[in-house]
């Protein structure tokens, strides 16, 4: 289980963010020079050692929409939420499948009155507006943070937002994949052709071009965030189709990595860690480090400093990392990937025009920087994605 792990396998604190570079809201800056600050500040994940010694009580309360064992978003956080429950001075509370209604309220409200939270994460996309918002504007006293970009001038100052650009992940998974498939096939189950999904898909399809020119990516959308019976169905259409490596985009991916794992074909991860899943076909997959962000929070926290209004970033502020590697990946693919990693970290574009999308049109002239708000309104498949938005 990928709940496994360690506080020491985090980096030493040395390597941690400078207070005031953190210490900041969009108010001043845009989304893309605050996206740079934080290259400068947010480098490395290590837990706050001096937690211990903090004046009062650091209690974080996480609310999950589903299970915090779904292999998926909601584990993403729970491992998170699990290192720092190691930490002296740390209590973590959870709830777990809490649907996006006033249910939520309730549940942070408790947090709040009966365990003592002063920080509310909100994990889960339906939950800021109203619920946050109204919570936030209740409790001035309370940070609540939510794990989507939807923070905006106007809304409350102890209320934000953190937010990873998971599509430098589903890059990496497929330099992988390219160099990891027979026949160059490749399949991506994914919810719904929203920009988020279309990014990831078109990142995956553009590492795996990295690496083999002549490799397509056939996408099935399911139209729902979580549909297990059409996830098998979808990942069963892709393999029939020819397709040896599936990936998705859903909230939970096991049933497709257990599905294509059952038919011989082999898979990259999303979210969280689905190795286990998978002991014969598992490449790797992209998955959220939110422990960096939540071990920030909780250090701020402890020295009494305010909370950044909005976080967000991607492998060059260690957010990010892909699992590790599995039985499905060639020898030739793990060298690719690490070398991704290295220039994502190093902030080389991704998105290197000039760029067609798969009914003809230029949708990208030149060199895009990873975190160029253009591509935050990305509403296209990229040629060689066999699929439609519509």
């Amino acid at each position: 289980m990928c709940l496994a792990l360690s506080v020491a396998a985090l980096p030493a604190r040395g390597a941690l963010w400078g207070a005031g570079e953190f210490v900041m809201s969009v108010q001043s800056l845009s989304r893309r020079s605050l996206l740079k600050a934080g290259a400068a500040g947010l480098v490395a994940s290590a837990l706050p050692m001096g937690l211990a010694r903090a004046q009062s009580p650091i209690v974080l309360g996480a609310v999950y929409v589903g299970p915090r064992d779904d292999f998926g978003w909601n584990q993403a956080h729970a491992v998170a939420m699990e290192i720092l429950k190691s930490v002296p001075g740390v209590t973590v509370i959870e709830e777990e499948n809490v649907p996006e209604t006033d249910a939520v309220s309730q549940s942070m409200e408790s947090m709040i009155n009966l365990d003592g939270a002063n920080l509310i994460l909100a994990t889960s996309f339906g939950y800021y507006s109203p619920f946050v918002v109204e919570m936030a504007k209740k409790y001035p006293d309370v940070q609540f943070r939510h794990a989507a970009p939807l923070w905006k001038e106007g809304d409350p100052a102890n209320a934000g937002s953190y937010f990873c650009y998971l599509n430098q992940a589903h890059y990496v998974d497929g330099v992988a994949a390219g160099l990891s498939s027979p026949t160059g096939k490749l399949g991506f189950v994914a919810a719904k052709p929203i920009p988020s999904v279309l990014s990831n898909i078109n990142s995956f399809l553009l590492g795996a071009k990295k690496t083999n020119p002549n490799a397509t990516v056939q996408v099935i959308f399911t139209g729902e965030w979580s549909m297990p019976v059409r996830e098998a169905e979808a990942t069963n259409a892709l393999i029939d189709a020819g397709c040896d490596v599936i990936t998705c985009h859903v909230d939970g991916p096991k049933v497709v990595v257990e599905t294509a794992e059952a038919r011989g074909a082999k898979t990259c991860g999303h979210n969280a860690s689905q190795a286990p899943l998978a002991p014969n076909g598992f490449i790797t997959g992209a998955e959220y480090k939110w422990s960096t962000i939540y071990s920030m929070y909780a250090e701020l926290l402890a020295k009494g400093e305010p909370l950044p209004n909005f976080v967000a970033g991607g492998y060059h502020n260690d957010m990010l990392q892909n699992t590790a590697y599995g039985a499905g990946a060639t020898p030739e693919a793990i060298a690719a990937a690490d070398a991704a990693i290295a220039g994502l970290k190093n902030q080389e574009p991704i998105y290197v025009g000039p760029l067609k999308d798969n009914m003809g049109n230029v949708v990208i002239e030149g060199s895009m920087d990873n975190y160029d708000p253009v591509l935050d309104g990305m509403n296209y498949l990229l040629e060689g994605v066999v699929g439609s938005i519509t």
